[in-house]
């Protein structure tokens, strides 16, 4: 009987392991691709450059300080796209250089604009496209391949586990009965 379930899971380990080794390698890839622009990325230096920082900004400050910079946003949104409905307003205080950003809509639906204004003047700093999500989150997640790809994504989380799952339960039945101590538990 232990060499069946020996058998049994060998075959099924291979079975899973070989769609399983693809899944893995387009989710490390595209994983890494993340992770490497996350970590270099613009939003994490200044993230890192404003962390130990304090605002200017506190609850005790007047609303102008808020308001203000606020209203000059939306100004100067205004005057590049007068209709466009505002998905999102973030207000960033802290560093050199307070931001506030307004991510606009298309007046359809969809994201259209991003645009970050200085928080003190008013000027516009960046005007450029904007997506919700980037397009490799989106990409790694299998949402860029629409509803599919999620599912596709679920069934790839799956086939790994199981992967994991069979090869613990093929490394342990390859074991045997041995009387090992320490690390030979583990690494025979």
């Amino acid at each position: 009987m232990a060499s069946f379930n020996a058998l049994f899971w060998r075959k099924w380990h291979r079975w899973v392991g070989f769609p399983a080794a693809l899944f893995l390698l387009f989710a490390a890839s595209t994983g890494f691709l993340l992770s490497f622009t996350e970590f270099f990325g613009s939003d994490e230096a200044l993230r890192e450059a404003t962390r130990d920082l304090v605002s200017n900004v506190t609850l005790a400050s007047p609303l102008t300080s808020v308001n203000d910079p606020l209203a000059q946003a939306i100004t100067g949104a205004k005057a590049i796209s007068p209709d466009a409905p505002i998905d999102k307003i973030q207000m960033q205080f802290k560093g050199e250089k307070p931001t506030v950003t307004i991510f606009t809509g298309k007046p359809s639906g969809g994201e259209d604009r991003k645009l970050v204004f200085d928080a003190r003047t008013g000027a516009l700093i960046t005007n450029e496209d904007y997506t919700d999500k980037p397009f490799l989150n989106r990409l790694h997640s299998g949402e860029a391949l629409g509803d599919g790809g999620l599912v596709g994504a679920m069934f790839w989380a799956l086939s790994l586990i199981i992967l994991t799952v069979s090869g613990l339960i093929v490394y342990y039945t390859m074991r045997g009965k041995r009387e090992l101590t320490g690390i030979k538990k583990v690494f025979w």
